[in-house]
């Protein structure tokens, strides 16, 4: 009796670890390390701090509006949609602004040399259907 006992208990013992060492290896695939949520926090918020704000060329001039992020098939955001010319969002166009142009300046979003002539000559960018 006593070594069935035994033998349950080492089981639920295995069973338990293997487990838990399962839940840890999940946890990792579906979220991120310590040392990567203090890299996380570093860094931009799309919601916060980067989604409808305005972009400012390096003299000051209002230059547009960022209306979206692209985060291309590497998984990499590469692109910030940003909306020029237009009154209230009539006649605005959209034009795709790699994000590493972008600079956060004084809590501004800084497009450094940009113009509204210069972003409203540039392509058009358009969602792949």
């Amino acid at each position: 009796m006593s070594k069935i006992v035994l033998v349950v208990f080492t089981s639920l013992v295995i069973a338990a670890g293997a487990a838990d060492a399962v839940a840890q290896t999940a946890g990792s695939t579906v979220s991120v390390s310590k040392t990567e949520q203090r890299q996380i926090a570093t860094g931009w918020s799309a919601k916060k701090q980067i989604l409808g704000k305005s972009v400012y060329n390096n003299i000051g001039e209002k230059i547009g509006d960022i209306n979206d992020l692209i985060v291309t098939p590497d998984k990499a955001v590469s692109y910030a949609i940003v909306g020029v010319g237009g009154f209230l969002g009539v006649g605005e166009r959209e034009i795709a602004v790699p994000v590493g142009r972008l600079k956060q300046q004084e809590d501004k979003i800084v497009l450094p040399g940009a113009t509204k002539d210069t972003l409203k000559a540039a392509p058009k960018f358009e969602y792949a259907k």
